[in-house]
């Protein structure tokens, strides 16, 4: 795992800091805004049967409208160059958040939606933090980030199971519908990813790359720090 070491880049990245954030905090906001649209609210609430193409689709349009999931995907695969081990990280976390999304909706287990939507920003922090190198400075050795990334996973699998709890779903067909609805958002982050990479691909044979890199994971740590404060603010004020 790449880290970036702080004072080589400090003074060169810094011009790059307030547009970078401010791109990431508009991020962050429809983070905190995204949810279901009216539209599919309606399919949700009217919806009876097995619907496996409807709801594949809805998960799919959610993983990729999702900003907070993804805002931690690229922090995740920040620093990963190659294949390999960009699916096994990718496979950690699709493992993680559908264990918790089938388990939360098909069990009923409810958790508060804006308490772990203020986990879920801080797994952005994390994972900033993380590729900055500031755990291995501060603790003196590197947390093991396969485990957090499974584990950040079941947050953010929660995290979607609280937005079909929001719904009246109906029980005929419940099963096979959610599962169908899981299979969307794997859909949807693989399609995400591979923007991301194509993307990065390119930005990484810029010279300037590594400059970029430590504003971006510090406008990425910022973004998510207002994650937390938006949904902390919502649950103390709700």
């Amino acid at each position: 795992m790449h880290v970036l070491p702080v004072q080589p880049f400090w003074r060169g990245s810094i011009r790059y800091l307030p547009p970078t954030c401010l791109l990431l905090l508009a991020l962050a906001s429809e983070a905190f805004a995204h949810g279901v649209s009216a539209d599919d609210k309606a399919f949700f609430v009217q919806n009876s049967g097995m619907r496996l193409l409807p709801f594949i689709y809805l998960g799919a349009k959610h993983m990729v409208t999702g900003y907070d999931h993804l805002l931690f995907l690229f922090g995740v695969i920040f620093f990963l160059y190659r294949m390999r081990e960009v699916a096994s990280y990718v496979t950690l976390f699709a493992v993680g958040h559908s264990v918790t999304l089938i388990y939360g909706v098909l069990s009923g287990t409810h958790v508060n939606p804006y308490i772990v939507d203020a986990i879920i920003g801080l797994s952005v922090v994390y994972k900033a933090l993380d590729n900055l190198g500031a755990f291995k400075r501060v603790l003196g050795f590197q947390p093991n980030t396969k485990a957090a990334v499974l584990i950040f996973g079941f947050f953010h699998g929660f995290g979607l199971a609280t937005k079909l709890q929001e719904f009246a779903l109906s029980p005929e067909g419940l099963v096979p519908n959610i599962l169908a609805f899981n299979v969307g958002v794997e859909i949807g982050q693989l399609l995400a990813l591979g923007g991301i990479l194509i993307v990065m691909g390119f930005w990484r044979r810029m010279e300037t790359f590594r400059h970029h890199a430590f504003a971006a994971n510090v406008a990425l740590m910022t973004a998510g720090f207002v994650l937390i404060g938006f949904q902390l603010t919502g649950y103390f004020t709700s």
